[in-house]
């Protein structure tokens, strides 16, 4: 772990780190539990091949290569998510959720790792993005993200249906403009997508894991709504832009 590499400040810690080395996920916990794993990993994208096998040049968008990884196949997304869950897994508090967002080819793989480390299946949150009006201003939303929700506790019935968990949101791509000013990362999420997860499953003070942090959604975010924050990013460019950003949330 380089130490040149860490920023922390006002009990929220940052890593350029990788989230599947145990020294990295040791350091920005720092001997804490996190209330919630709230992470946003690699979806499960394969490589793009021709007929003949060989492998299809990447899109022509610099920012979308530089944060976007492609798989070979689906066991290989499958060793890779094993990989880092059951380390993050390990800092979750007895009462902590973990949830991870995904596409639609992601999901079973991510579900069979959370069933191997014990934890429960509460639902699925759902982002339904919105695209840009049409003729007569008509706007379509496309389902292509989504959060599979587990516990480390089993899920209990509700008696009072107010306090029912977030379980969908409609939103553009970058309905706060947050995305574009911080480097228009691929998998910006704008605050009002994640709002709900984290005053549903946190309360203020509460601490918050998120092992790849991309350009800053999430720790912005619970920093916004008085969440301490432990995250790692394994790209430079990428978590300097967290580090930016996370200083700039904490008023520094």
């Amino acid at each position: 772990m380089n130490e040149a590499h860490l920023f922390a400040q006002k009990d929220c810690r940052h890593l350029c780190g990788d989230s599947t080395a145990l020294a990295d996920i040791q350091a920005v916990m720092a001997g804490e539990k996190a209330r919630l794993i709230l992470a946003d990993p690699p979806y499960c994208l394969l490589k793009r091949r021709r007929k003949d096998g060989r492998e299809r040049d990447p899109k022509r968008h610099k920012i979308y290569n530089e944060a976007v990884r492609r798989f070979e196949n689906v066991q290989e997304y499958y060793g890779f998510t094993k990989g880092w869950m059951q380390l993050c897994a390990q800092h979750l508090t007895d009462d902590g959720t973990f949830v991870v967002w995904t596409n639609f080819l992601g999901g079973k793989p991510i579900r069979d790792v959370a069933d191997e480390l014990g934890l429960h299946h509460h639902g699925d949150y759902v982002w339904a993005k919105l695209s840009k009006e049409g003729s007569g201003n008509e706007q379509l939303a496309r389902i292509y993200e989504f959060a599979p929700v587990f516990g480390v506790q089993p899920k209990t019935p509700l008696t009072d249906l107010s306090q029912l968990p977030p379980r969908h949101h409609i939103s553009g791509y970058d309905s706060d403009k947050e995305g574009a000013k911080w480097g228009g990362h691929p998998n910006h999420k704008a605050f009002r997508v994640l709002e709900p997860l984290i005053r549903y499953y946190t309360q203020p003070g509460d601490r918050i894991l998120d092992p790849f942090t991309g350009s800053g959604s999430t720790p912005a975010a619970a920093i916004r709504l008085g969440r301490v924050v432990s995250g790692l990013e394994l790209r430079p460019q990428w978590a300097d832009m967290t580090q930016q950003r996370m200083a700039q949330s904490l008023g520094l």
